[in-house]
């Protein structure tokens, strides 16, 4: 895989961006949101750098299938504003909470298709390859998927489909980054990758 990325959020603290630019890293999630109130206290930070030094930017919302999910995406846009270039919100759906599986997925749905209004762009699907299998696969085979799974055997998703993002490993080490760090690899080419951004509004001809 030649395009790599990394994820983060503020238990990273706080992140030297120049340093992370100058090695192969393509792309980078931040946390941005959890809930219907939480948000992560360093999202504004990473968010302003990632765009600075230049690395492909996404911000993700880590979903809560006993709240609301009009309310998640609130919590999620108020926090995010995306501009072109950027890679599409990213929905991370690993725990339960309590939710039966049909709770869950009418959440999960709600969310992914609002925050597709919002943003002009389909949503990001993040789980682990057991929650996905027992779970989630059958259905949203229309949004791109990332999964996590911690082997160095490529995720294989019950439903036959293909992945898009693979979090293969938790204890990455990049300079910049106090700490352990998730490693993603891209399943696709940079330009690939680009077409996946979010692109620019169609601009009609007048006549």
């Amino acid at each position: 895989y030649e395009v790599h990325g990394i994820d983060v959020s503020h238990h990273q603290s706080r992140i030297i961006w120049d340093s992370v630019a100058a090695q192969e890293i393509h792309f980078a999630f931040v946390k941005a949101s959890e809930g219907v109130s939480l948000n992560d206290s360093l999202y504004c930070f990473n968010w302003d750098e990632m765009k600075r030094v230049g690395i492909r930017r996404g911000a993700y919302h880590f979903f809560r299938p006993s709240f609301p999910a009009e309310e998640q995406v609130e919590n999620f846009a108020f926090q995010v504003e995306m501009a072109y270039g950027d890679l599409p919100p990213v929905l991370d759906v690993e725990v339960l909470d309590g939710a039966s599986k049909i709770q869950l997925i009418t959440g999960v749905r709600t969310w992914l298709y609002l925050a597709e209004i919002q943003y002009g762009a389909k949503p990001i699907l993040y789980t682990n390859l057991k929650f996905y299998n027992r779970y989630l696969a059958g259905h949203f085979d229309e949004y791109p998927i990332w999964i996590a799974r911690y082997n160095s055997r490529e995720p294989r998703l019950a439903c036959g489909r293909d992945w898009q993002f693979w979090q293969y490993g938790n204890e990455g080490k990049v300079n910049g980054i106090a700490g352990d760090v998730d490693f993603n690899v891209f399943n696709g080419s940079l330009s690939e990758l680009e077409s996946l951004c979010m692109a620019p509004p169609m601009i009609l001809s007048q006549r």
